[in-house]
């Protein structure tokens, strides 16, 4: 990224809803307490998720990935009135993070959470979604993709996140990740039953609408 483009990205963040007082507690705490908070979607990308969230205004929602929680905040204030998002992490260690701030924001029936692995897990929640964010496992994106496809209402989005796996995608030769990556971003744009796009946001956010 060149300087201005820095300056481009700084003065969107600057012009963009700030995080709530809760929001930024959890990022502080995701920076003390975990081994990658790199990996939390970051006050930007949270008010993109919650925005879209607001729009499609989901009855029933999927997070694949909670980690410490902190897009799980975003996206519950989307929801309907008696919407509810089913979040999944694998990483039981971090459960008592993301139920200690789901239960401080007032989520706890709002927000189920589950532990383990998603791929037992979603077969299990009953309902059709409206809305759906994949944000773990990233060698598991097509085989998530495929689990949640028939289960979207239509009009239904799905969102993903770090397709664009730091620049790599646009290589002439791509590495085995970079490739699982690149599969699936080609994977979407020539599946019929969605209209999709990617935005350059952070790590890139994939975002389909279900036909």
């Amino acid at each position: 990224m060149n300087f201005s483009q820095k300056k481009i990205v700084k003065y969107c963040e600057d012009h963009t809803t700030a995080a709530s007082a809760l929001a930024n507690q959890l990022e502080r705490e995701t920076n003390l307490k975990t081994l990658a908070p790199q990996m939390i979607s970051g006050e930007y990308q949270g008010r993109l998720l919650q925005i879209l969230c607001s729009i499609a205004k989901p009855k029933l929602a999927l997070e694949i990935g909670t980690f410490t929680g902190y897009a799980s905040l975003h996206l519950a204030e989307g929801l309907k009135e008696n919407g509810i998002l089913h979040t999944i992490e694998a990483n039981k260690e971090l459960a008592i993070i993301i139920e200690k701030y789901i239960q401080e924001a007032g989520l706890d029936n709002k927000v189920i959470r589950h532990y383990g692995d998603a791929t037992d897990i979603i077969p299990t929640i009953e309902g059709f979604f409206d809305l759906v964010f994949i944000d773990a496992g990233k060698r598991m994106y097509a085989n998530f993709y495929d689990m949640v496809i028939e289960r979207i209402n239509p009009g239904g989005l799905i969102i993903v996140d770090n397709v664009l796996w730091s620049g790599k995608v646009v290589k002439t030769t791509h590495d085995k990740d970079t490739k699982i990556i690149h599969d699936f971003n080609d994977k979407i744009q020539n599946d019929p039953r969605v209209d999709n796009i990617i935005l350059p946001i952070r790590d890139g956010l994939l975002m389909a609408v279900k036909k």
